[in-house]
């Protein structure tokens, strides 16, 4: 087994363990040793969002499985997987997954994609999520939302090939990506039309049922590459009003066309610079460290959203607290927060021991990444207290979760505690907490990162190690080959 240099979860036994390693290394993560009743639990504290009362603070993140069909609609793999998310137990359930408002913005051939052709497929998987939800919540009052994306920077369309739409040129992203420096920028009369895509997609996922809509803005798909299109001219980029338009217009849009339909947010409230494996300690199919990729001091923040000016590994809020002043006056009061991109940074976006095969191994004990993105979102729950905002980055807590969010909770770090990776591993993750069983720790997630890996080359994105479900199935078989021939 590979000595990464830092501690296994899996190795530590009780929570008072887990918090003497955090003490060990000085990471200021809140932890309790003893889980409340949930009855005395901030976990199950009841709340309101736009009128319905949600029983607990559990939030279901997006996970797509890139496993729908060729036209965008959802197949007998997306289905069990919402069925999941509904039967989880968890309130809020946050956009789903990711979905596609036109074809040029599917992240893969296999992403789902809103129209009035897939529509009645969509809204089949909010009444599924819905009929499970019924059998295992406390109450009906289910919150759920759809998130509405157009992945940009990393569109595949059709399958491998890809086929980026751009807003700017970015000097590490590009040669990165192999995105040549005449390729074309999106217009703005392009970006004026994608609008009326993102609010025509609004209205119909209203037509489906959703309670709100999530205007994706993160993980540098092409919402985040708004709000770092500083070198932009015209009237979507330089400054951060310019840099919201887009955000602007289609939120009005939305109340426009959509009155009565919630709006969200996913956001990255930071960024830093893109990471790859360290060449000098490299060997074929086995990556060294994240170091990050060459920049020229006081020179990155350029391209870059909430990145500190002199040090760009490091993130700078203050960008983010402008960007909330503006959420504020836009009526957006539902925020989930998170950081940086799967593509260029993943320690930043989720925290994990072990890298997916595009990665690289953590340069920094993976407890720093959760920290780092709790603090953002304590930081700005700080300065706008009457914004709702979710949490990321948890599953890395593995069996110290619970024990991390009732204290996160209790100290008003955050108002909803993001599920993500971990409903992939366990389902009823959260139920059993709710329902104060023992948890499985056979079905812990434990960051093997095969859930990346997987869509990385082409399979629909799942639990391989411990879900049954695609443990078993021919492409699990398919995904160890693929795995022996990039360590190879």
């Amino acid at each position: 087994m590979i000595d990464y240099g830092y501690i296994r979860l899996a190795t530590l036994k009780t929570a008072d363990r887990f918090m003497e390693e955090l003490r060990n290394t000085s990471i200021p993560i809140p932890c309790e040793s003893e889980l409340l009743p949930v009855s005395r639990s901030p976990i199950a504290h009841p709340s309101e969002l736009l009128g319905k009362k949600l029983c607990n603070r559990f939030a279901i993140q997006p996970m797509e499985g890139w496993d729908a069909d060729a036209f965008g609609a959802p197949t007998e793999h997306t289905y069990r997987r919402w069925r999941h998310f509904g039967a989880s137990g968890a309130s809020l359930i946050w956009g789903g997954e990711a979905v596609a408002v036109r074809e040029d913005g599917r992240a893969t051939s296999r992403q789902l994609l809103l129209t009035k052709a897939t529509q009645t497929g969509i809204a089949s998987l909010l009444e599924c999520l819905k009929k499970d939800g019924k059998r295992f919540a406390s109450d009906d009052n289910v919150f759920i939302g759809l998130q509405l994306t157009h992945s940009g920077r990393f569109s595949h369309p059709r399958g491998p090939k890809h086929e980026p739409v751009i807003l700017y040129h970015h000097p590490i992203l590009d040669r990165k990506f192999n995105i040549p420096g005449d390729y074309t920028v999106m217009s703005d009369g392009e970006i004026r039309r994608l609008e009326e895509d993102f609010v025509a997609a609004a209205k119909l996922a209203q037509e489906c049922g959703f309670d709100f809509v999530d205007i994706k803005h993160c993980h540098g798909y092409l919402g985040h590459e708004f709000l770092s299109a500083k070198t932009r001219g015209g009237e979507y980029g330089g400054s951060l009003e310019n840099r919201t338009r887009f955000l602007k217009n289609v939120t009005e849009g939305v109340r426009a066309n959509a009155p009565g339909l919630g709006i969200g947010m996913r956001c990255s409230v930071f960024d830093v610079i893109p990471y790859r494996p360290d060449p000098v300690t490299s060997l074929p199919g086995k990556p060294g460290k994240g170091v990050p990729e060459e920049y020229l001091v006081g020179d990155y923040h350029h391209w870059a959203f909430g990145c500190d000016h002199d040090n760009p590994t490091e993130p700078d809020l203050s960008e983010a607290i402008e960007l909330f002043t503006i959420f504020r006056k836009l009526g957006i009061h539902l925020v989930n927060v998170t950081a940086g991109s799967p593509y260029y940074n993943p320690h930043i976006q989720r925290p994990a021991l072990y890298p997916p095969s595009d990665g690289y191994l953590p340069p920094e004990d993976p407890l720093w990444g959760v920290y780092r993105q709790m603090n953002a979102v304590r930081e700005l729950k700080r300065h706008f207290p009457d914004i709702v905002m979710i949490g990321s980055a948890l599953t890395y807590l593995q069996d110290f979760l619970p024990n991390v969010v009732q204290a996160a909770l209790g100290e008003g770090w955050m108002d909803f505690v993001g599920i993500g990776r971990m409903v992939l591993a366990y389902p009823s993750y959260v139920r059993d907490l709710l329902e104060e069983k023992s948890l499985d720790r056979k079905k812990i997630c434990r960051t093997f990162s095969d859930c990346t890996t997987a869509p990385r080359h082409g399979l629909p994105s799942g639990c391989y190690p411990l879900d049954p479900y695609y443990k078993k199935a021919p492409m699990s078989e398919e995904l160890a080959k693929i795995k022996k021939n990039l360590s190879s």
